[in-house]
């Protein structure tokens, strides 16, 4: 018995073993393209300035939605946002933001494209401190939750709340504390696979 099925029993919100004989958070399970995510890059290390831009523009994206919707949407938005470099990004204007608006391949919100673009400038901004990837990495945590179920997993910490106040101050937006959150997830400055998934400690920074 896995620690995320003892004590009351196991819930919904548990570990859940799949078809295949290996156990994972409940959210991986529904479509395989959220199966593979998180198999293979939910929770892993993102350092770069692509790498990590991409990741907080979706996440961005995401707001109000679910990640399933970005999940099939994403190499879309890779296409259009030139695989999320930051510099050609920047640069676009009126007449790409008119093409975004009428592409049904992405998100077609224009509060959301602006901001991704402002995201890029303001990223560029910071490459002479270090530049985004280490900015955000710096919001560590010293400590990550251990959580037994989905109940258990927080969706707002002390570090994601001045992350986002840190990054609106350098001119970032929708970069809420929740929106953060995932981000830290996402990028695994916090583990919150459930115990007893295979995946807890795959990002090998918690060892827990």
């Amino acid at each position: 018995m896995t620690e995320a099925t003892a004590g009351d029993g196991p819930t919904a919100d548990d570990a859940v073993v799949g078809d295949d004989g290996i156990a994972r958070t409940p959210w991986a399970y529904g479509n395989p393209l959220l199966l593979d995510y998180y198999d293979t890059e939910w929770g892993m290390p993102v350092r770069d300035e692509s790498g990590m831009f991409e990741r907080l523009s979706l996440e961005g994206f995401q707001a109000g939605l679910s990640w399933l919707t970005i999940l099939k949407k994403r190499d879309r938005f890779r296409e259009v946002f030139r695989h999320f470099d930051a510099e050609a990004v920047a640069k676009f204007g009126e007449s790409e933001i008119a093409a975004l608006l009428d592409d049904p391949g992405i998100i077609r919100h224009r509060g959301k494209i602006e901001a991704c673009i402002g995201n890029a400038k303001a990223a560029l901004a910071m490459r002479d401190d270090g530049g985004l990837g280490d900015f955000i990495w710096s919001f560590q945590p010293e400590t990550t939750p251990r959580p037994h179920s989905l109940r258990d997993v927080p969706t707002t910490s002390p570090e994601s709340l001045a992350l986002s106040k840190a990054l609106k101050k350098k001119g970032f937006r929708f970069v809420g504390p929740t929106t953060m959150y995932a981000l830290m997830e996402a990028i695994g400055m916090v583990d919150t696979h459930v115990l007893g998934s295979h995946r807890r400690g795959a990002s090998g920074i918690w060892n827990d």
